[in-house]
């Protein structure tokens, strides 16, 4: 990179950044093979040239600058991506067990409840907000909460309790 020029007065930021946009979000997503993320290390590297942009203005190729900065903000994120990856496949091979598969029956029932208690037991059991956090969401007092808990736990209860034949099989 050369240093900044100090004979050229700065051209204003607007102008340039309208004018080198397009040609950098093409050029980068050529590069980089993934339009998203050349456009989102184009509008970081801008970002950071409007920060700059009393230094940045007075180099010889400004654009060379953003390019630059936007290929190391592509290099972070890959990196970061690889990092992901890594530590997701080792979590993978610690035989960490996958969550259990929702009962069927229990989801059934607890979309059978009126839409209050269908609310509160989405929000307490699922959610695993206290009572009064419940109380609070749904606009709501804490005895309401509870007492609507305890009715849908009783509905529920009811509903899925088994009969003596799966007993006893």
């Amino acid at each position: 990179m050369r240093p900044p020029r100090d004979a050229d007065p700065p051209p204003d930021f607007a102008t340039w950044y309208a004018a080198e946009l397009p040609r950098t979000c093409r050029a980068l997503a050529l590069a980089v093979g993934d339009p998203g993320l050349a456009e989102e290390a184009a509008a970081e590297a801008f970002a950071r040239a409007l920060n700059a942009w009393g230094t940045v203005s007075r180099m010889e190729r400004p654009g060379a600058w953003v390019y630059t900065v936007a290929l190391n903000e592509v290099r972070r994120t890959w990196r970061r991506a690889q990092l992901e990856r890594r530590y997701l496949q080792r979590l993978r091979d610690e035989g960490v067990p996958p969550p259990a598969a929702p009962d069927d029956a229990l989801w059934r029932a607890v979309a059978d409840l009126p839409h209050r208690a269908r609310t509160a037991v989405a929000l307490r059991y699922v959610a695993d907000l206290t009572e009064p956090q419940v109380a609070e969401v749904m606009n709501v007092s804490r005895g309401t909460v509870a007492s609507t808990l305890s009715a849908a736990r009783r509905r529920l209860a009811a509903v899925l309790e088994p009969t003596r034949e799966e007993l006893v099989r």
